[in-house]
């Protein structure tokens, strides 16, 4: 039986992984986090309480446990991995670093976006932490051999978190009311931008299938859907399913993103 520890494994898309793995009869599933969301996480599932930021502490609740995969959701800086690869370069067979695919150049220069697009965002911080990341991780491969394999999500999803490109303070839900409550709801730009949006439970598909693979050592992938949409089309497929009329305001991104906060 292989053994998989997750490094927080209770978001939206870790969970879909977790529940997958859970049915597989040859994989021991471990989750590593603070144990603040136990709600969902599914019988059989081990449970390592700590906070990954203590390294020491970490390592001693390890005790002798190895690792076929270790799976980091919640990596976001250089500090973050430098102390995983401290405390399981000699844990594991895989690393799994869950990078971004906001990482990739801004502003693109073609609407299909490959893995081997440059990776370069100047306008966001957080995609500049993943891409140092990346690179100290693979650094550490091609230097050393550590085992890791990259992936870039996309925008995925889940009955919890709606696809949705605009909201306040009070979430996504707030959006939904308005749309139920057929109020105009805000969509940046003029709607005709390009998106890719993926369902958790595909998207764990995907990486389930990158689990234990040797080809993937080394390597960095993407998983997203198939699909392009407009954001006139993701707006009105949500209206569609509520059985409603989309009501869209529209706002130029530039403003929007003078006056708010990024998510």
């Amino acid at each position: 039986m292989k053994r998989a520890l997750f490094i927080g494994g209770t978001g939206t898309i870790s969970a879909a992984i977790v529940r997958r793995l859970a049915k597989e009869r040859n994989w021991e599933v471990w989750l590593l986090n603070r144990g603040s969301r136990k709600e969902g996480v599914p019988a059989g599932v081990h449970q390592i309480t700590a906070d990954i930021k203590a390294q020491e502490d970490v390592s001693e609740k390890l005790k002798d446990l190895t690792f076929d995969v270790v799976c980091e959701f919640i990596g976001f800086t250089v500090e973050d991995v430098e102390r995983d690869y401290r405390l399981f370069k000699d844990r594991t067979r895989q690393y799994i670093f869950t990078s971004s695919a906001s990482a990739y150049h801004k502003p693109a220069a073609g609407y299909v976006i490959t893995e081997g697009t440059t990776l370069a965002n100047p306008h966001w911080q957080y995609s500049r932490d993943k891409i140092a990341c990346e690179k100290f991780l693979m650094t550490k491969y091609r230097e050393e051999g550590f085992p890791v394999t990259i992936v870039r999500p996309s925008h995925t999803y889940d009955e919890r978190n709606i696809p949705l490109g605009v909201h306040g303070n009070n979430g996504f839900w707030q959006v939904i009311r308005r749309m139920m409550d057929e109020k105009p709801v805000i969509i940046q730009g003029d709607g005709t931008s390009l998106w890719t949006l993926t369902f958790n439970e595909d998207f764990a598909t995907g990486y389930v299938g990158l689990m234990g693979n040797r080809h993937a050592i080394g390597e960095a992938f993407q998983i997203t859907g198939d699909e392009t949409l407009t954001w006139n089309q993701i707006y009105a497929t949500i209206a569609d399913a509520l059985g409603v009329k989309l009501h869209a305001c529209y706002v130029p991104s530039d403003f929007l993103a003078a006056v708010g906060e990024p998510y």
